[in-house]
C-alpha cells in the first residue's frame, strides 16, 4: 500500500498493466500498445468540501475496479510502481 493519501475528491489508482500481445500472440512494440483505461482504485480521499461545510460522500471505495477517462488524472510513480491521481469526476464507471 503506498504512503499517499488523497485529498478532497482525490482517487489513487493502480492502472492496469497495459497488454504486451494481442489476441492471436502478436507481440506489440511500446509505440502500438494503448494506455488502459481500468484500474484498482487504491486510496480515496475524504470527498469534496461542500458549501455548506459538510463532505460529499464518494461514490468509489478501496478496492473498486474502475474505468476512467482516456486523459483524466496525473501519473505518479511511487516506491518504483506507476499509479494515476484523478478526480472522483474523471472515474467513469466501476465494474461489477
Amino acid at each position: 500500500m503506498p504512503k499517499v493519501r488523497p485529498l478532497a475528491d482525490k482517487v489513487l489508482i493502480r492502472p492496469k498493466k497495459e497488454e504486451e500481445k494481442t489476441a492471436g500472440g502478436i507481440v506489440l512494440p511500446d509505440s502500438a500498445k494503448e494506455k488502459p483505461q481500468e484500474g484498482t482504485v487504491v486510496a480515496v480521499g475524504p470527498g469534496r468540501l461542500l458549501d455548506n461545510g459538510n463532505r460529499a460522500e464518494m461514490g468509489v471505495k478501496e478496492g473498486d475496479v474502475v474505468i476512467y477517462s482516456k486523459y483524466g488524472g496525473t501519473e505518479i510513480s511511487i516506491d518504483g510502481e506507476d499509479y494515476l491521481l484523478m478526480d472522483e469526476g474523471s472515474i467513469l464507471a466501476v465494474k461489477e
